[in-house]
């Protein structure tokens, strides 16, 4: 029986990319990734390049591959095949722990489920990643949380517990605690998933501010008007594939894929 490194042979590149060839204008790199688990092929000769400062929303049905790819990108789940390339530095399983770490830590990932420490305040959770790990001064780190809480609306939850938030002021602080690292690119994976339907604009106006700033990012999402308006680029994934991709109107107002219209008609047509 083949392994899964033998099935997942490179392929012609999906989604109407052109062959990979290296660029110095892409902070991120994907080439011919592929994904097992087991004997289920979670993604499949994905090339996923995207642009410095570019906002680029991945969509998708559940279960087709989206937050395995942004996993991926920061080897939280190790790719069966392929290469990942953060600023031009290839990242892989072959680096020691600390070069993997160091590759890491230029990325700012948000989850669904906040990941805040509940036993630490606020300011405590923003500022321990880059005390410890950038060896940032605590008085300079603190300087920076406080403006980032004002940034994201919570200037006044510094002293707060995880406990004593919303679920959207929990995801608001989660966004200022991976921006403190200053990291090269942000990946959101469904940061709206887990809230009220209330709390939600809250998180996707800091989202939207942070995208007109000009920063890179890959947010995997469930909210199409976020990714019709605020997103440089769309990406539609189906069973692990790239299906289709472009500019978000176009997109949406004309999708080339008939998988892709079925989808979009379902999503924006829910009563």
């Amino acid at each position: 029986m083949a392994t899964p490194e033998q099935r997942a042979a490179p392929a012609a590149s999906p989604g109407g990319l052109p062959p990979p060839a290296s660029n110095a204008s892409l902070m991120i790199d994907v080439r011919q990734m592929n994904k097992f688990f087991g004997e289920r092929h979670v993604l499949t000769d994905v090339d996923f390049p995207v642009k410095r400062g570019e906002c680029v929303a991945v969509i998708g049905p559940s279960g087709s591959g989206k937050s395995t790819l942004i996993r991926c990108i920061n080897y939280l789940e190790t790719p069966t095949s392929g290469q990942v390339f953060i600023d031009g530095k290839e990242i892989s399983s072959a680096l020691s722990a600390g070069e993997l770490s160091q590759v890491r830590r230029e990325l700012g990932m948000v989850f669904y489920n906040f990941n805040l420490f509940p036993h630490k305040s606020v300011l405590e959770n923003i500022t321990l990643a880059p005390i410890q790990v950038r060896k940032t001064p605590k008085a300079q780190a603190e300087e920076t949380a406080h403006k980032l809480l004002e940034k994201v609306g919570l200037r006044d939850k510094a002293d707060s517990y995880p406990s004593q938030l919303s679920g959207g002021q929990k995801q608001r602080v989660a966004i200022a605690r991976a921006l403190a690292m200053n990291p090269k690119a942000l990946l959101f994976d469904e940061p709206t998933s887990a809230l009220d339907p209330e709390l939600v604009g809250e998180v996707l106006r800091v989202m939207r501010e942070l995208a007109e700033e000009g920063r890179t990012m890959v947010v995997v999402t469930h909210e199409m008007g976020f990714a019709r308006s605020v997103a440089d680029r769309v990406v539609f994934i189906d069973h692990g594939k790239i299906v289709e991709q472009g500019d978000p109107e176009e997109v949406f107002a004309h999708p080339q894929h008939e998988r892709t219209r079925t989808f979009l008609d379902r999503v924006l047509h829910t009563v």
